[in-house]
């Protein structure tokens, strides 16, 4: 679950870098300096989500070789890898540190309303996901009557 959870928050953090940063132009991840420097928070951030998600998947490895793999345990960690990263962006990045904004020069609650409400539901999903892997657990510890 820690593979896949580190793999979603790369994703997401990819996701957020190439469609918010790039694409869209909206923010770079630290705005509050120069254009250039936040050109070089991007790259930074570029760099730790690729980490992330080679990291992930060489620990995903490793479980699938030891052949320990839950299927639905990695899903679970994946999407509260995504929408972990997404809230603690949203809350933390956005609201406390004040790194960026999602967008600049707009009314910015209905932008901060749909990013964690976003987050909100893909970490529902993964806690979800997890529950139901515990129950499956739970149900084959059990033994038979």
């Amino acid at each position: 679950m820690r593979a896949s959870f580190l793999i979603g928050v790369g994703v997401m953090a990819g996701v957020d870098e190439i469609i918010f940063h790039q694409i869209l132009g909206w923010h770079h991840f630290y705005d509050r300096a120069t254009p250039a420097i936040g050109l070089l928070t991007d790259g930074l951030l570029h760099a730790a989500e690729l980490v992330a998600i080679v990291a992930g998947c060489f620990m995903l490895s490793e479980v699938r070789q030891q052949r320990a793999l839950v299927p639905l345990r990695a899903w679970a960690g994946f999407f509260l890898g995504l929408g972990g990263f997404q809230l603690f962006d949203g809350l933390i990045d956005h609201k406390v540190l004040r790194l960026h904004q999602i967008r600049y020069n707009v009314p910015l609650w209905p932008y901060d309303l749909a990013w964690n409400l976003t987050a909100i539901v893909l970490l529902l999903i993964g806690l979800w996901l997890w529950l139901r892997c515990k129950a499956r657990e739970k149900r084959r510890a059990e033994p038979f009557p």
